[in-house]
């Protein structure tokens, strides 16, 4: 089974860009199969790993980032592969 892990977080106006590099500097205690990180407006950073996991496996997440940078919590989600189509 393939389980999806995200995190989201909102920087404080103005630090996308240093939310942005401390996200992509983190490293997982495991590597996943796969990790993507994106940009959204409002200084928001997404990062989405994929496992080869069950869907209720002990996995590690991002840590949350210092609350100076950071406007609120961290947002997770878990998901885990239902359907795999081509394109």
């Amino acid at each position: 089974m393939t389980v999806a892990l995200m995190w989201e977080a909102r920087a404080v106006p103005g630090r996308g860009e240093e939310l942005l590099a401390w996200a992509r500097a983190q490293e997982p205690a495991a590597r996943p199969l796969r990790r993507e990180t994106f940009r959204a407006p409002q200084d928001r950073v997404l990062v989405i790993t994929w496992w080869d996991a069950p869907y209720d496996a002990e996995l590690p997440e991002l840590p949350e980032p210092d609350g100076e940078l950071v406007t609120r919590a961290v947002h997770r989600w878990r998901f885990e592969s239902v359907d795999v189509r081509p394109g």
